[in-house]
């Protein structure tokens, strides 16, 4: 049996979450590698909706969820999460959530800090879901972050706030705002310390256990490859890495471990905030498919930008990232156009592109070049087979195959979990 390492192939909001909840249900342990309470996974399950930030996929289905050291932790949104959670009925214990001691933790100071950037920003602003999530990851880079295991040794913190507050206070100074207050801070993390450490261990070592007596494990990844530090639209990007091997270094195991890497790809494309998106539709196809999709941020509430399918970033992501496979999700909501366009390669001041330069600026310019297909007025909602589907949605999967040089493992046909059609099993790869 392979492990499966699953991760958004475009922007971001491709459908992680019901995929990871389905492959869940057949594997013993979830992992999330990176990122933070910027993400967002909403799950339905009969009929019922889960909205995850923080939380693994996994512990809705009662799978053991790790959050890896890759992760920066919010620790109080932690508790929020786990609060709303339970109220669905959901139970969450040390027995099937472990959070890694060594996670670098979100604190006030950092949300402060991404705000008052922003804000200053104006319209060069880079459209951060505001929850302090660079910052972290800029301390934890830069040597000064508290962590997880520091929650147990809050009486000898005082030098670590030292080079914390130095940077910040210097930082806040520039935006004309006071110090912090360190005996708040203080306060707030002795308040929430029993909290966190009650899930607190080295889960390196739980993972290594696990692995070795046979179990599958899920690793599950946030944000999509094209909002990679270095890989994505920079510098219209996410804090961390979210190409799959970093699967390895966030939850601590080898790069032997991450198995059949399963990209998550939407049927067309949308993306959050600003930067470059070449395939944009500002016309009333793009309005329709942002209202049939539900195209609005699990995290954020913000209205995503809508477009046609770009087989050229998703070839480049599937590249950047080795997968094996993709997930093709929400094909139902191109139920009904008379015609669907693929975007095949740019032309950027009188050159073709088939791959998306570097710079920014280039981004910017790029034109689609488009190749149109025949639409299809039979409904694909909730199809479980593939002879199921249209021919002519059967004819847009094995083009889009074609033109990502990679093969479609599955494909999503509604948010319900078992409204999904298996072509290659993951965990049997």
């Amino acid at each position: 049996m392979a492990n499966v390492t699953v991760i958004g192939a475009q922007w971001g909001d491709e459908g992680k979450g019901k995929i990871v909840d389905w492959l869940a249900s057949r594997a013993d342990v979830v992992v999330r590698f990176q990122g933070g309470h910027n993400a967002g996974h909403t799950l339905v399950i009969d009929g019922k909706t889960y909205k995850l930030s923080l939380l693994p996929s996994g512990i809705v289905s009662g799978t053991l969820s790790v959050i890896g050291n890759g992760v920066v932790l919010d620790p109080w949104a932690l508790r929020d999460e786990v609060a709303k959670i339970e109220r669905q009925g959901v139970s969450v214990t040390d027995e099937n959530l472990a959070v890694a001691d060594n996670c670098p933790l979100i604190l006030p100071l950092h949300r402060d800090l991404d705000g008052l950037r922003e804000t200053a920003a104006g319209k060069g602003k880079i459209g951060t879901t505001g929850r302090g999530i660079g910052p972290a990851y800029e301390d934890k880079v830069g040597r000064r972050a508290i962590r997880v295991c520091d929650l147990a040794h809050l009486d000898t913190l005082e030098p670590q706030l030292d080079r914390l507050c130095a940077h910040h206070d210097a930082l806040r100074a520039g935006f004309g705002q006071p110090p912090v207050d360190r005996a708040a801070l203080l306060e707030e993390l002795r308040e929430i310390a029993p909290f966190v450490l009650r899930f607190a261990q080295p889960v390196w070592k739980r993972l290594k256990k696990v692995r070795r007596a046979g179990a599958k494990i899920l690793f599950e990844g946030a944000q999509g490859v094209l909002l990679d530090v270095d890989h994505g639209t920079y510098p219209f990007v996410t804090s961390s890495n979210t190409v799959s091997g970093t699967a390895a270094s966030g939850s601590g195991l080898g790069p032997n471990s991450t198995g059949f890497v399963l990209g998550i790809v939407k049927a067309y494309t949308t993306r959050v905030g600003s930067g470059p998106f070449p395939t944009e539709l500002e016309d009333d196809i793009g309005q329709r498919l942002g209202e049939r999709g539900h195209e609005f941020g699990t995290v954020t509430g913000r209205k995503r930008r809508v477009g046609w399918f770009d087989a050229v970033l998703v070839r480049q992501s599937c590249a950047i990232s080795g997968v094996t496979g993709i997930a093709l999700t929400k094909i139902d909501v191109l139920d009904g156009l008379e015609k669907v366009m693929i975007c095949t390669g740019y032309r950027l001041r009188g050159k073709v592109y088939d791959y998306l330069p570097s710079h920014a600026a280039d981004q910017a310019e790029c034109e689609p070049i488009y190749e149109e297909m025949p639409g299809w007025h039979e409904s694909t909602a909730g199809a479980r087979s593939y002879a199921d589907l249209p021919a002519a949605a059967i004819k847009y999967i094995q083009r889009i195959q074609e033109l990502i040089e990679c093969p479609v493992a599955l494909v999503s046909t509604s948010p319900e979990r078992d409204d999904t059609i298996l072509m290659r099993d993951p965990f049997v790869d």
